[in-house]
């Protein structure tokens, strides 16, 4: 029979194709946002939250997702192309992943130390957005940090706080992530297939772009997220390699996507869109890589 590990990459690479190949799925997006609540809602109850989950390291993590947001800005002005340059920023500029802490979980890491990047990432960057998106753009957005934060609020914070009050009230509680690891992972390839789907309709319907473009969006977000991961790892060092990687390089790619529309142009968006495609297919690898480790070592 095939490897555990192999059945969830050849699940993540179907849920991408998938939803390539039906965009009419992109009528169910609403559930994406459930989806991922109940994914951390499950991840929350393993966490015990103490004043030494915030580390330097943190703070490092959370300069350099803004520094990312101007080096995708650079990288999209060797090609030239306004368009490219924008959507290399928002590729960069996005938050951890509400899905983070759940990807690190199932590649057994401390979901603790992803869950302290999300939250900080996420809050502050929403909170730095109005400022900067100006800047960049050249046009005022007053208006975003309330359906940002709004967003943030319920995306992240409900279910947090659900999960310490059922811990609170029923402590055998702590114990369902581990039974409901294959759950977790059937909602996020459900995740994945409508994220995917959501995308390809949206670039039928709206890109008019030559195909030349097309290449250039893709290459210039596959450069930020390759780099995103290495200096991730970087700086977590040895202690949190992997969880300082993953909380740089996997992307809040749907909040991005959403400014990318509202404040620049659909071609602008394909930029987070295209690194939805990235960043997963490395989660893919990484949770094949990680389930044969355990294989290997006899504990799977």
């Amino acid at each position: 029979m095939p490897r555990p590990g192999l059945l969830r990459t050849l699940a993540i690479v179907s849920a991408l194709g998938c939803g390539a190949l039906v965009p009419q799925a992109a009528a169910l997006a609403w559930l994406i946002r459930w989806l991922i609540m109940a994914m951390l809602f499950i991840t929350f109850l393993q966490i015990r939250g103490s004043r030494r989950s915030l580390t330097v390291s943190h703070l490092w993590l959370l300069l350099a997702n803004l520094v990312m947001g101007f080096v995708g800005l650079g990288l999209g002005w060797l090609t030239g192309q306004r368009s490219v340059m924008l959507a290399a920023f928002f590729a960069g500029i996005a938050p951890t992943a509400t899905a983070a802490p759940v990807i690190v979980g199932f590649l057994r890491g401390r979901v603790e130390y992803v869950v302290v990047a999300f939250l900080l990432t996420n809050v502050v960057i929403a909170a730095l957005l109005p400022l900067l998106l100006p800047l960049v753009l050249g046009a005022p957005t007053a208006g975003l940090w309330r359906p940002v934060a709004g967003s943030v609020g319920l995306v992240v914070f409900a279910p947090l706080l659900v999960a310490r009050a059922v811990r609170r009230l029923y402590r055998p509680a702590a114990r369902w992530p581990d039974r409901l690891r294959n759950v977790s992972f059937a909602m996020w390839v459900l995740a994945l297939f409508l994220i995917t789907a959501n995308a390809a309709a949206f670039f039928r319907r709206e890109t008019a772009a030559e195909p030349f473009l097309l290449v250039e969006l893709g290459l210039v977000s596959l450069a930020v997220c390759a780099l995103n991961f290495l200096l991730g790892a970087w700086l977590g060092g040895r202690e949190f390699r992997r969880e300082a990687s993953q909380s740089l390089g996997q992307k809040n790619t749907t909040f991005t996507i959403y400014l990318a529309m509202v404040y620049a142009n659909p071609l602008v968006a394909l930029g987070p869109t295209f690194y939805v495609l990235w960043h997963n297919l490395w989660n893919s690898w990484q949770l094949y890589r990680a389930e044969r480790l355990l294989t290997t070592d006899g504990h799977e």
